[in-house]
């Protein structure tokens, strides 16, 4: 039998999470960690299939015969936009875990907004006892989400569930079952009609600094809510954060909850740390899981030997 082909590693992820990972992954092949000390200086040449996050900016150089390059995370903005790639397809994670987690946040913070959490929080650590009005049931309020991917189809399902009425909106149009779509000449529309707005766009030309005070003043005002809530987990270039920090201060915005910033870790002098109506998760929405991560792109790789074609392989000019 034919020895498989190797594959080398460069993942900017916690060690023990990647070593425990590698112990039962690529099983037959030979495993080049970017992370150990041994490989800085080795020949990567023979190499088909790079797994990547935030690799050395070098890597794709030295492994100058690669075939695909695996990206760590769903996004891929990161590859894309700081390397120098060879003409290579480049695949996406896609994974049920990734997904179920990302809407786990999505719906736990739509939620905590709703009934109000971040001012029982408050009034918690005031010590004081007071029932909060009015106190809207789930049905009253429109969630909008932006970005109709794998990732945002599957929040729009979950939040439909918690009785959410939900809209969505991307920039060519989707058909959803049981979701009203906009596309990008709907967005007046759909802006108008949001409570709640989640941010899960990717990060492309296009998107980068979307989310901006002339977006936050189209959000609908005298909702459910009372005043609209952002949420973005996508990415952090997406969001114009002085913005997001005028548009809470004026009360465009009645709060947020961000998992992603334009620059991490936030700055611990940054505004929305202390602002009692914002939520700040440290990019941990959905943290990819290595060893799901691994069985992807050995899933991938099997696909690709056997001369079928890849999955979730980015579209080089559309940027996702």
């Amino acid at each position: 039998m034919a020895e498989k082909s190797p594959v080398v590693i460069d993942l900017k992820f916690g060690r023990a999470s990647v070593t425990d990972a590698l112990r039962n992954a690529f099983v037959g092949r030979d495993v080049v960690d970017m992370a150990l000390p041994e490989n800085a200086g080795r020949d990567l040449s023979g190499i088909p299939y790079a797994v990547v996050w935030k690799p050395d900016p070098q890597l794709f150089a030295r492994a100058r015969d690669l075939k695909v390059i695996f990206s760590g995370g769903a996004g891929v903005d990161h590859i894309l936009s700081a390397y120098e790639l060879p003409d290579l397809p480049v695949v996406r994670f896609v994974d049920r875990s990734l997904t179920d987690r990302m809407s786990e946040w999505v719906v736990l913070q739509a939620l905590a907004h709703l009934r109000r959490v971040p001012a029982y929080a408050v009034q918690q650590r005031a010590r004081v006892w007071h029932e909060i009005d009015p106190q809207p049931e789930a049905r009253d309020v429109t969630v909008g989400i932006m970005g109709l991917g794998v990732l945002g189809q599957d929040a729009a399902r979950k939040l439909k569930v918690m009785g959410f009425n939900v809209i969505g909106w991307s920039r060519t149009a989707k058909t959803i079952d049981g979701i009203e779509t906009f596309d990008a000449a709907g967005l007046d529309a759909f802006l108008g009609r949001t409570d709640i707005l989640v941010g899960l766009l990717p990060l492309t030309p296009d998107t980068r600094g979307i989310y901006d005070a002339r977006l936050f003043a189209r959000l609908r005002q005298g909702g459910a809510l009372g005043k609209p809530v952002f949420i973005n987990a996508g990415r952090g270039g997406s969001q114009v954060e002085a913005d997001v920090v005028a548009a809470l201060e004026k009360g465009v915005l009645g709060g947020a909850s961000l998992d992603v910033f334009g620059r991490e870790p936030l700055s611990p002098e940054s505004p929305l740390w202390g602002m009692e109506n914002v939520i700040v998760t440290p990019h941990a929405a959905a943290a990819s899981d290595v060893r799901a991560l691994f069985a992807h792109a050995e899933e991938q790789i099997e696909r690709f030997e056997s001369g079928m074609s890849l999955q979730h392989v980015v579209d080089r000019k559309a940027g996702y």
